[in-house]
């Protein structure tokens, strides 16, 4: 026998060389993919047997016999586990593709591996669960509820109609996705509920899309929702930038004859709002002492300011002479009954001297006039606990100083100096 001896299948060929001097072994050569491969056999019959399996594979088109043998088995054994995957979940997955994704997967982590990686990821994120979203809403409300509520002595976190407004709110959104998951919503339902808002204004759209908002940040938090869920990204759920609605006040007359109509502490009440800012729910928190305190201020503390922090309001000299009757309550709450006693019992004094109730008037003329007699926003904001420019914004430019000096100078007469004020409340 001649050595080379070649293996031949159409196109495809191998060689077999005779061992050497110093090889006592058969090698088997042939060209694939471009490059030599090399295999050595202890018989002439097993070299010969490879060589024809190795020219038949490489005519049909396989490239196995580029593999060596450890590669084989661990080709065959990857093979395995991709059919017990498929198996177990019923998705097919190639060799190719596992291999794939791992090399990509495994240059993104640098020296993590991916078994590490995905157990990191699977402590920080959540599996989110199907809640409707009727019942999501329903829960999140009760859930608020305790904040609703103060403990002795003290402020409650949710002002109970706030809460009361925003449930309203919430369930019209509710209604309006009925046996739908929170998780399947998406930012075409949202913009539709905002655009079946059209005949609302846009300040109580806003308001719609503030609840929905702190409603979807609840919702992650109970699970009901994953925190990349964007829903906020909605075109609708934009804010608009509302008119600004007409600022309604009383004129000093006006206000002379609402002083010497009321009685009791309605009309220290009433003197308050308008000639030192205070809001209606500041001053159905307000206690005798904090007027009586700090010597010529009212005390606004920081359980009883809407924004929480505490402020000092001068008391001017008008001011002080309609609180002067009042210097024998040195304690106890300046209103005792409900906001809803107060707001009737002003209603019936606004149709008794039949002047016209106007929202937040009181408060609205204080913010005016002052900011009208001093031109100073920063100042103004201060005493009445809001932001200089929602002074500049809102009241710039609506009264005279002269108008200003007039409110300022509202006293009591001499027929009201010598009334001994009613019990609170009566």
């Amino acid at each position: 026998m001649r050595f080379p001896v070649t293996i031949r299948h159409r196109t495809s060929e191998a060689k077999i060389y005779a061992p050497a001097k110093d090889f006592a072994y058969y090698r088997l050569s042939y060209t694939l993919a471009g490059k030599r491969r090399m295999q050595t056999f202890a018989t002439y019959p097993a070299a010969r047997q490879a060589a024809e399996r190795v020219v038949k594979e490489m005519a049909s088109g396989s490239q196995a016999a580029a593999l060596s043998a450890s590669q084989s088995r661990d080709a065959l054994a990857a093979l395995q586990k991709l059919d017990s995957y498929r198996q177990a979940t019923s998705k097919r997955v190639s060799l190719l593709a596992a291999v794939s994704e791992f090399v990509e997967s495994a240059g993104k982590l640098n020296e993590l591996t991916i078994s590490e990686a995905v157990e990191r990821y699977l402590n920080t994120v959540a599996s989110v669960k199907r809640k409707d979203v009727r019942e999501a809403v329903e829960e999140f409300i009760k859930s608020d509820e305790p904040r609703t509520r103060a403990s002795e002595g003290q402020r409650a976190q949710l002002s109970a109609k706030y809460a009361y407004n925003r449930a309203i709110r919430l369930r019209r959104f509710a209604g309006t996705f009925q046996n739908s998951a929170v998780c399947d919503l998406a930012k075409e339902h949202l913009d539709a509920f905002i655009d079946s808002l059209s005949d609302f204004s846009a300040k109580s759209r806003n308001h719609h899309r503030a609840a929905i908002r702190q409603f979807l940040s609840w919702c992650i938090r109970k699970d009901y929702l994953p925190g990349t869920h964007r829903l906020g990204e909605a075109d609708a759920m934009r804010p608009e930038r509302a008119n600004t609605a007409e600022v309604l006040f009383y004129t000093p007359k006006e206000f002379g004859e609402l002083l010497e109509t009321a009685e009791g502490s309605m009309r220290a009440m009433i003197a308050i709002s308008g000639l030192a800012g205070l809001r209606t729910a500041e001053l159905l928190r307000l206690d005798w002492t904090e007027v009586w305190r700090v010597p010529g201020h009212i005390e606004i503390t920081s359980g009883k300011s809407k924004t929480r922090q505490r402020r000092l309001v001068e008391i001017c000299s008008a001011l002080s002479a309609w609180l002067e009757p009042f210097r024998s309550f040195a304690n106890g709450k300046m209103w005792t009954d409900t906001e809803s006693i107060f707001q009737k019992e002003f209603l019936t004094l606004s149709e008794e001297t039949r002047i016209p109730r106007k929202t937040n008037g009181l408060r609205h003329a204080f913010c005016t006039y002052h900011f009208a007699a001093h031109s100073n926003e920063n100042l103004t904001s201060a005493l009445a606990g809001n932001s200089p420019a929602m002074i500049h914004s809102n009241y710039k430019g609506l009264a005279t100083k002269a108008e200003a000096e007039k409110w300022f100078n509202v006293t009591p007469s001499k027929a009201v100096q010598n009334v001994i004020p009613l019990p609170l409340n009566a």
